[in-house]
């Protein structure tokens, strides 16, 4: 008994390795932490003092720079035009993608290798490198300053990323699935519809997640594709705070903190599901 408290009682070895993976991890949470505080309280300042004291406390909190941002009517169609433009995107890319990466997956067909590795091609070319020939097409389509200008190109852009993150979930999940599925007269439609999709939530909240943020963010594609200010997603919209000379940056960034809230808020929910998501298959058993 005595020997069995004293082996109880004895102190675990001091391990390096937690001390380095905590100093490493500490160093990752202030690079990202610190342009972030920076950013929200750049916006509760002057222009003079966030030139003289860009990353302390601010002497003077002006609030009203927060509060003419969220009580104008500008600030919340930019909103709604990023929301309408980004779940679209969302939506149809989360559609084709699922389809695409089941048939990939579960399908065997002549070409189906080289089909995906044309299709994965697009994660070497960003969307800047396409952007005449995405303007002379959707110029064509009669699609210009629209929403679905922008999201049609948005949507093309997402599909090779969506595609192998779904095709690697879908086929780790049991084959024994779609065999007992198959013998039961069930067609791969239905497979798809009423088992495929409902074992999946954790993978496509990831991908949606993913595909919302980058859709959220993007700058290039609606400067491009939209004339009417009317349409304007928030990136577009910082472009008012900014003169021939000079920039109210204080503004800019009290602007861009309460854009970038909805997506901030978004992973904290989705952060569960956006773990389990690309964690899944990690690990075989």
């Amino acid at each position: 008994m005595s020997d069995t408290l004293a082996t109880a009682g004895r102190r675990r070895p001091f391990d390096p390795v937690l001390l380095y993976k905590a100093l490493f991890l500490a160093v990752v949470a202030v690079f990202v932490a610190v342009p972030l505080l920076a950013t929200v309280l750049g916006g509760f300042k002057s222009l003079g003092e966030l030139r003289t004291n860009p990353f302390g406390l601010p002497q003077v909190w002006e609030w009203q720079n927060y509060a003419g941002i969220l009580f104008s009517g500008r600030y919340w169609q930019l909103l709604w035009n990023s929301l309408v433009i980004s779940s679209f995107t969302v939506v149809l890319t989360l559609i084709i993608a699922s389809m695409a990466a089941f048939a990939f997956a579960h399908l065997h067909f002549f070409g189906s290798s080289l089909l995906l590795s044309y299709l994965t091609m697009g994660l070497l070319f960003p969307a800047a490198t396409a952007i005449l020939p995405l303007f002379i097409k959707v110029r064509d389509l009669g699609l210009l300053d629209s929403y679905f200008g922008v999201i049609l190109p948005q949507v093309a852009f997402s599909l090779a990323m969506s595609v192998l993150l779904l095709r690697r979930f879908f086929k780790d999940l049991p084959h024994e699935l779609l065999e007992a599925a198959l013998v039961d007269g069930c067609s791969y439609i239905g497979f798809f519809r009423h088992i495929t999709l409902p074992l999946s939530g954790p993978i496509l909240a990831t991908v949606g997640t993913i595909t919302f943020v980058q859709s959220w963010n993007s700058y290039l594609l609606p400067l491009v594709m939209l004339n009417s200010d009317a349409l304007y997603p928030w990136p577009l919209g910082i472009m008012v705070y900014q003169g021939e000379f000079s920039a109210d940056w204080h503004l800019i960034l009290a602007f861009i903190t309460l854009t970038l809230l909805p997506t901030v808020l978004l992973f904290i929910f989705a952060q569960k599901y956006i773990v389990a998501g690309l964690t899944a298959g990690a690990v075989k058993g």
